[in-house]
């Protein structure tokens, strides 16, 4: 079992900069893919960035360049540090531990992008 917690969202204005946190308690973190979505009101929640147990990332289209991934498994935290954002990267975003056949969810933590 794998409870996440994230923090660092808030409010700011275009072209700012952000840092998602996501800690997580329980057993195996280092085993874990992990991974961030957002999901805006009556949409998908879609995949932002994921890092995986060996430390590969990959990243949606529309924030690559922007957004970087990193995880700390000393720590058993996971960053999403945000830059350049844009009023379309408003969502809440959600923390992710994956692996076969399991995968756990954070609360959500909402970022928004406004002038």
């Amino acid at each position: 079992q794998v409870q996440l917690v994230e923090s660092g969202g808030g409010l700011v204005q275009p072209g700012g900069s952000l840092r998602l946190s996501c800690a997580a308690s329980g057993n195996g973190f280092s085993i874990y893919a992990m991974a961030w979505y957002r999901q805006a009101p009556g949409k998908q929640r879609e995949l932002v960035a994921r890092i995986t147990s060996g430390g590969s990332t990959q990243y949606a289209d529309s924030v690559k360049g922007r957004f970087t991934i990193s995880r700390d498994n000393a720590k058993n935290t996971v960053w999403l540090q945000m830059n350049s954002l844009k009023p379309e990267d408003t969502n809440v975003y959600y923390c992710n531990a994956a692996r076969p056949m399991y995968s756990y969810w954070g609360q959500g933590t909402q970022v928004t992008v406004s002038s």
